[in-house]
């Protein structure tokens, strides 16, 4: 758990990282102190008994593979990929597995809904958004959770690790990439509808709302 909560909390810095650097290039030799980190927490994650399945990358390798599509911008400098984790314990690995990539998608859910709450309480700020359209919509942003990550469909897988447990149980540690362009998309669509029996917004006032 110790070495889980540090490899999130890197991710976490790295994302916060890509985040700050919107619109500019990033530099050679920081990528490659990146990849200097993946090798690094590749060989500590090992040392915890942290193991990949037959014929997967080598965990460094897989590292290496996350960094860089966390990295990775469009022609507008922002990030190409939503990155997430999840994990999970089970009697068996391939259960483990199954419950980890589901809690990733949760997770990609749920930072998609703090940013659609963040556009809310942008156009309130700006005057764009009327307080009883407003909380309709923030009414709706917790319910639509769970309909985001239903209509996510399949990540590319980035990290997949598994240990065993003393108790012969298996805990498996996923990190997955979503194209943040399809993760926008499905936000709209499922906030759309959990919206459509609301006749005080409409159609087209909605795509400007969630123009995010």
């Amino acid at each position: 758990m110790k070495q889980y909560l540090k490899f999130t909390a890197g991710f976490l810095m790295l994302l916060l990282f890509v985040t700050t650097v919107q619109g500019q290039k990033i530099k050679n030799k920081d990528f490659k102190t990146k990849l200097k980190l993946a090798k690094k927490e590749g060989k500590e994650l090992e040392k915890d008994d942290w193991y990949v399945s037959p014929g997967d990358l080598p965990l460094e390798k897989q590292l290496e593979k996350a960094y860089q599509k966390a990295l990775q911008e469009d022609e507008n400098g922002y990030p190409e990929y939503i990155i997430a984790s999840g994990n999970a314990v089970a009697q068996t690995q391939s259960a483990a597995k199954m419950q980890a990539q589901e809690i990733a998608k949760l997770e990609i859910a749920n930072q998609l809904s703090s940013q659609i709450a963040a556009t809310i309480d942008n156009q309130i700020a700006n005057n764009q958004l009327n307080q009883e359209d407003a909380a309709t919509l923030q009414k709706m942003v917790a319910a639509a959770k769970n309909v985001i990550s239903q209509k996510i469909g399949r990540t590319v897988k980035l990290v997949e690790m598994y240990r065993k447990l003393k108790n012969k149980n298996v805990e498996c540690q996923v990190r997955v990439g979503y194209s943040m362009e399809l993760a926008r998309q499905a936000a709209i669509t499922s906030m759309k509808e959990q919206l459509q029996a609301d006749a005080s917004i409409a159609a087209d006032k909605l795509d400007k709302i969630l123009d995010f």
